[in-house]
């Protein structure tokens, strides 16, 4: 009886225990699970009222810091560029700022130079940092990329002093052609002979000049607000007679073939320059007695259909190394051929903007000693007049859209890739 009462009391006393153990536990916990996190006390208690709303809006990369210099608060586009790595700010620099700023309450900028992520090449990425006070105990840091603007700033440089030294060589040559006629005054062939000079050096600033005003004219303007459906049989008669002249004096036969009655949507003149660009190229740098042949045909695209129009010559051909570069401003693949032939290195970089602006692209093959063939494909006339009224619409709901000028990046493309060989024997014009 009396081992019943002691295990009957051992059982009540661990119960009595367990009772008080589990209410302890109970009460642990409910505790742990009120207080505040780490976390929570950086996005919720430290941070000021509506910073959090604030900083979210901002375009700049935004970083808040603690008096720990322990990161509290971080936008996306900081942890992109590799401001901020394990909870902390990855930029010594920018460390040392924070740290300067929280304790004197100074608001200090810089301009650095970091290194990209994730790619092995030395790319660096421009930033301009920003350090403020935010109340007593943050600091609040703005980055802002600059790269971009930078490498606008650069092709705006080299661009003037293209046009500068361009502009130079012309001007410079009408001078000392002037003052050789003053001298020669008194020699009727030797003032004929650099009168000659001085209308082609004139001519050659004059369509420099042009060529400088057309660029400037598809890279600003829409060509979709005068757009209408353009013939390409007139297109390619307009490039033939615009070059009819320089193809004459070389001996150069032009001729026209493909698809009849093809149409694109766009900008006539636009068009008309570009396609003239090219007719113009391929009978400058063809030899004579050599043959240049535009054909048009259309394509059926998951896009759409389009239309390519070809320009093939059988002139020196460009090397793989020029492909890459020729579409570039003011570049040439033959420097001193390009000023025997009245050349501005501009032709083709207005194609290329042309052939972007109306939602198509520009497409070369070529082979040294072979000849070359350029490709402007562009949208069939009913596709992109659809289309061009689907972005409308777009563009109104959204409240505007930019276009993007890359849009007609220029491909390299084999002359089987275009089949021109199914087309109809071109007819050659008089």
């Amino acid at each position: 009886m009396d081992v019943n009462a002691a295990v009957a009391a051992a059982a009540a006393i661990a119960g009595v225990l367990t009772g008080v153990i589990a209410v302890l536990a109970f009460r642990w916990s409910e505790r742990e699970q009120n207080r505040p996190t780490r976390s929570s006390l950086h996005t919720d208690a430290v941070l000021p009222p509506g910073v959090d709303t604030v900083l979210s809006v901002l375009r700049s990369s935004a970083v808040v810091l603690d008096e720990a210099d322990a990161v509290v608060k971080a936008s996306s586009a900081a942890y992109a560029l590799g401001l901020v790595r394990g909870g902390k700010l990855a930029v010594e620099p920018m460390l040392q700022m924070a740290r300067d700023t929280r304790r004197d309450g100074e608001i200090r900028q810089v301009e650095l130079d970091l290194p990209r992520r994730g790619t092995g090449r030395g790319e660096a990425l421009a930033v301009s940092a920003r350090v403020a006070p935010l109340g007593s105990r943050l600091v609040l840091l703005l980055v802002e990329d600059l790269t971009e603007a930078r490498r606008i700033e650069a092709v705006r440089r080299d661009f003037v002093a293209n046009v500068s030294h361009e502009l130079k060589t012309p001007v410079g040559a009408l001078s000392l052609l002037s003052e050789a006629v003053m001298d020669a005054s008194e020699d009727p062939e030797a003032v004929e002979r650099f009168a000659g000079r001085m209308q082609i050096e004139a001519t050659r600033l004059t369509s420099l000049v042009q060529e400088l005003i057309d660029l400037s004219r598809v890279q600003n303007d829409d060509p979709l607000e005068d757009a209408e459906p353009v013939r390409v049989d007139e297109l390619v008669a307009e490039a033939i007679d615009r070059c009819r002249h320089q193809a004459g004096a070389k001996q150069i036969t032009m001729a026209a073939g493909g698809a009849a009655d093809l149409r694109v949507w766009g900008n006539r003149g636009q068009l008309a320059a570009a396609l003239g660009n090219l007719v113009e190229n391929a009978v400058n740098y063809s030899p004579a007695r050599t043959r240049v042949g535009i054909a048009a045909r259309s394509v059926n695209a998951p896009g759409g259909d389009h239309i390519e129009i070809a320009v093939t010559d059988q002139g020196i051909g460009i090397s793989d190394k020029d492909k890459e570069r020729i579409f570039e401003r003011f570049y040439r693949v033959d420097p001193a051929r390009s000023r025997a032939t009245g050349g501005t290195g501009l032709g083709l970089a207005i194609v290329k903007h042309v052939a972007a602006s109306h939602g198509g692209e520009v497409a070369v093959w070529s082979a040294e000693g072979q000849g070359s063939t350029f490709t402007l494909r562009l949208p069939e006339a009913g596709a992109a007049r659809d289309r061009a009224h689907q972005q409308t619409v777009r563009h109104e709901r959204a409240g505007g859209a930019g276009l993007d000028e890359e849009a007609g990046r220029s491909t390299l493309t084999s002359p089987e890739s275009t089949a021109y060989e199914t087309l109809p024997a071109p007819e050659v014009l008089p």
